[in-house]
């Protein structure tokens, strides 16, 4: 009897790994231990990241350390039309940029949490930047962890040094609006000063426009090689995921994706290398660093 009690539990907790393995496919939203929320289409565990999917065809995700979830929420309802009543508006739900957390059991009171994917949207479009490279910076720099401090000092999400937090207009580095405004913006002026290389532009980041000059490109440290070829791999995995997604949608309706479409319907997506041809081009001819 103590035998097959034995094998029952060690069944029961082989399925339960089994099952917390496999992708969920559930609008919902992720809540990270640093405040910020991501609502994702569906989620996958991926060693020791969960990859949050921003599109049912799974075009678009972001890695995050399992370790930084807290819990999960669903999904708020979207918006709904001005003329609904003002119980449904969309004032009155849940999904606005800044939702309310529920009290907890202990009693502690509702703290507001910001939805990242918002943040990041906004500030790439203020600074003309694709938000998947914005996330891969943000992924390499501090792992989605808005209290992070390097040794050398650096501060938050995009890890701004306090310097040049201060050039940006950035008084508080650990506010993540203001973290992400900042670095999104310093990124931007690095990639105008570097006529758009993005891998001088990355090198500056990590290692200072000093010394991207100073060496006349990335400097021969392996902290900045590796860090450069971080994120340049996962901003090329995520276009790639793009492309193959935009494939696949051009198979499945021809029609719709035709040349003769195109011009009756200028709406209709073009390529990832299209949208964003300096960035992905150099991207992919930049070779591995090594030391």
């Amino acid at each position: 009897m103590k035998r097959q009690y034995s094998y029952l539990l060690v069944v029961g907790a082989v399925a339960i790994l089994a099952v917390s393995a496999l992708p969920c496919f559930a609008a919902e939203v992720a809540v990270l231990r640093n405040g910020f929320t991501i609502q994702h289409e569906r989620r996958e565990v991926v060693g020791d990241v969960t990859r949050l999917y921003m599109s049912t065809d799974g075009a678009s995700f972001v890695d995050v350390p399992t370790a930084e979830i807290d819990h999960y929420e669903e999904a708020p309802d979207p918006p709904v039309s001005e003329s609904a009543p003002a119980g449904n508006s969309a004032a009155g739900r849940a999904g606005s940029f800044v939702k309310s957390v529920k009290s907890s059991a202990q009693g502690f009171p509702v703290q507001p949490h910001t939805d990242l994917n918002e943040v990041v949207n906004q500030a790439s479009g203020r600074y003309r930047l694709d938000p998947d490279l914005v996330n891969s910076v943000i992924k390499a720099e501090s792992g989605f962890n808005v209290r992070a401090v390097s040794p050398k000092g650096a501060q938050g999400l995009m890890q701004l040094m306090p310097g040049t937090a201060s050039q940006l207009g950035v008084p508080n580095a650990f506010d993540p609006q203001a973290n992400i405004e900042g670095g999104t913006r310093y990124l931007r002026e690095l990639l105008e000063r570097y006529n758009f290389d993005l891998v001088k532009a990355l090198a500056a980041y990590n290692a200072g426009p000093q010394r991207v000059e100073q060496f006349g490109g990335v400097p021969p440290f392996h902290e900045t090689r590796a860090y450069v070829a971080r994120i340049v791999k996962d901003f090329n995995k995520k276009k790639t995921a793009q492309q193959n997604a935009m494939a696949s949608s051009r198979k499945s309706t021809p029609a719709e994706n035709s040349p003769a479409a195109r011009k009756t319907n200028p709406k209709t997506p073009i390529s990832a290398r299209a949208q964003h041809p300096k960035a992905v081009t150099q991207a992919e001819a930049s070779p591995s660093p090594s030391e």
